[in-house]
Parts: structure tokens; sequence; C-alpha cells
């Protein structure tokens, strides 16, 4: 397999998604112009993408379907196992605790911590909310790569780098604030801010573009009186 570039790896699980919504109505085989029009991208590009995979449609079938999606899933990471821990078990660290397609994604969530005292020792999701005190000590025992930051914003940067410094190599931040991280160690910033804002800005260029008044057409010049 080709190096990806982070383009073609950002389609990766949109393709994913679309071929497995194929596999559960029985589909076998797909073209890439239907695979295209599910994911909303031009046939060109995404067999673009795939031929990075070394996946080849067959002249007259297209792609194998399920031959496709081990494809993508080896080459997401998806066929070895990745131990997550979460830090902020808040309403949305809540939600993401008891979010059920980790497993099906390659990820096992093997612990979470906050520092409420109403928290820590209740049962979220299956799992016993830990004090964060103890997070390095269970990183390195849990051996987890994965960290998902969902603390208030003055906390996710010496949260992250807690985790770094005990092993994760991977951070993916809900926190309402950019985190640094070192050379090695790949970010993955969630502001679901910023996106509510983005879709709002469309919204509003949207409705402001349908209230535009039409413009007047232009005024026939008035004929000039011929001289006497």
């Amino acid at each position: 397999m080709r190096a990806l570039p982070p383009t073609t790896v950002a389609r990766l699980p949109g393709y994913l998604r679309s071929l497995g919504g194929l596999a559960s109505e029985g589909v076998t085989t797909t073209s890439s112009d239907q695979l295209a029009e599910l994911v909303g991208a031009s046939p060109a590009q995404l067999r673009k993408d795939l031929s990075y995979l070394g996946a080849g449609g067959r002249r007259g079938v297209g792609y194998e379907v399920d031959h496709l999606r081990r494809q993508i899933a080896q080459a997401l990471g998806m066929t070895e196992e990745r131990r997550v821990v979460i830090v902020g078990i808040g309403n949305l660290g809540h939600a993401l605790a008891t979010y059920s397609g980790f497993a099906d994604r390659g990820f096992v969530l093997v612990g979470l911590f906050d520092t409420d005292p109403e928290l820590v020792g209740t049962e979220v999701g299956g799992h016993v909310v830990q004090h964060v005190d103890g997070l390095e000590r269970a990183v390195e025992e849990q051996e987890a790569s994965v960290a998902i930051v969902a603390t208030p914003a003055s906390a996710a940067q010496p949260t992250t780098d807690r985790l770094v410094a005990a092993g994760v190599t991977g951070v993916l931040n809900f926190a309402p604030r950019t985190v640094r991280v070192p050379d090695g160690v790949d970010v993955r910033e969630v502001d679901l801010g910023s996106e509510l804002q983005i879709l709002g800005f469309h919204a509003r260029q949207r409705s402001g573009a349908a209230a535009a008044p039409a413009e007047a057409p232009a005024a026939e010049p008035e004929p000039v009186p011929a001289a006497d």
C-alpha cells in the first residue's frame, strides 16, 4: 500500500460507512459511480483514493463490497486493537463512554477518569469512573494508546500533557480549546461549537440570498431629441 495523503485518509471513513450500508442491504458489488454518489465524491476522486490501497475494480463488475471494506478497515488500523481512555465524564464524556461503536472500529474502552467526587466510583457504560490521580498508572497498565479528552478548557492542556507523558500517542480532543502535542503524537480537534457556528453561517447565507430583492432591470435610455 502506498503512502496515503491526509485528504484521502479523511475520506476513507465515509467510504467505509457507505460500504457498510450497501452490505446491510445485501449488495455484493458496487461501481465507482454508485459509491461516489453515496459519499458525495466524484468517481475519479474515489478511484484515485482507492488506488492508494491497491484496490482496483474489475471492468464490468466493479468493486467487491466485502473485500473493499476489509482493505479500508486495514488501512485505518481497524484490524488491530486500540485501547482507549476517556478523561472528563460530564454530559459529553458520559455520552462518549456509552457509545456502542468502539468495538466495531477496533477500539476497546479501558478507563474513565474525572475529578468530580460525585462521579468518581460511579459506573458508566459498564466502567467505574476513576479519579484522575491514577491516570498515568492506568494508561501504562492498560497499555492505552488513544485518549479522548472531554474536560473543561482549562484542564485540556495539562490533561493532554499527562496522557502523552504516560505513553498515549493519539488524542481526540473535545475540549473547547486547542491543545499542543509533541512530534510523534496525533491530535484531532472536535469543536462542536465551531461546527455549529459554521452551519449557522451557511444557513444565514442561504436565507440572505433568498431574501435579497431581485435587481430591477436597467431603464431604457430616453431618446435624444433631434436637432432643429
